[in-house]
């Protein structure tokens, strides 16, 4: 179902603030994201409470460190059993390989679910002036496509990317490989800190596989109604697509 590939981003800074959200969006979106401020005040507790809840968890962390602190961090992600979560590619080949050799040698030893294992390429948030000013002289596009190819060659299922490159990361990595697109907002809504924005029906159309929304709904008159407006915006492209490949 397309609401399967609608995450919601749960970025408040209390356990009952998430669960509020978790039970009234849990029948609307496929997944819930717990980042650094949730996890950071509430550990553990929330991955349970959502899945307590019957709903799975992104769990967006961007481990970036050394390849044996990041593998040990893996591997208790999979013991919680979240449904996917995410290092920064950045990070390099060996970091992110022996992140995945390790993850799938302890998830077999213990019988763990492995989750779907993702790569930051550049944050949503970034420009190619933030890029320049930390020494990379590569456009955006470029930069990305080569996280990714990278991402790929160390064994990880995708990259979390803008929208605005799934096209070129499709093309490098195949249609195997998965795209988590933050940074989505409807036509209608305010853009705040990110740069590099696309609409879901953009993001569905340019290859996404999941998208990650937060504010537009969390902020809705509507909260409900505003995820099935999304949900419905996605269905619409991925219909068009359809009948434009017919």
């Amino acid at each position: 179902m397309m609401k399967d590939r609608l995450i919601f981003a749960l970025d408040v800074d209390t356990f009952e603030a998430a669960a509020r959200w978790v039970e009234e969006l849990r029948y609307e979106v496929g997944m819930f994201k717990v980042g650094k401020q949730l996890f950071t005040r509430c550990g553990p507790a929330v991955v349970e409470m959502v899945h307590a809840a019957g709903a799975q968890v992104f769990l967006d962390l961007k481990y970036h460190d050394i390849p044996n602190t990041v593998a040990a961090a893996a591997v208790e992600a999979a013991r919680l059993g979240v449904k996917m979560f995410n290092v920064h590619a950045l990070g390099g080949a060996n970091m992110m390989a022996t992140m995945q050799e390790r993850l799938c040698a302890v998830a077999q030893n213990e019988g763990l679910a492995i989750p779907i294992t993702l790569g930051v390429t550049v944050l949503t948030s970034s420009s190619a002036e933030d890029l320049h000013a930390v020494g990379i002289e590569y456009p955006v596009d470029e930069m990305v496509t080569r996280l990714a190819i990278l991402v790929k060659k160390s064994g990880l299922n995708g990259v979390v990317a803008s929208a605005r490159e799934a096209g070129l990361i499709r093309a490098a990595c195949g249609e195997d490989f998965i795209v988590v697109t933050p940074g989505v907002r409807p036509a209608s809504a305010a853009v705040h800190d990110q740069q590099r924005v696309v609409t879901p029906a953009a993001a569905i159309t340019a290859g996404a596989d999941y998208i990650v929304v937060g504010r537009p709904i969390s902020a809705a008159e509507d909260p409900v109604a505003a995820a099935r407006a999304i949900v419905t915006e996605m269905e619409g492209a991925e219909i068009e697509g359809a009948l434009g490949q017919a």
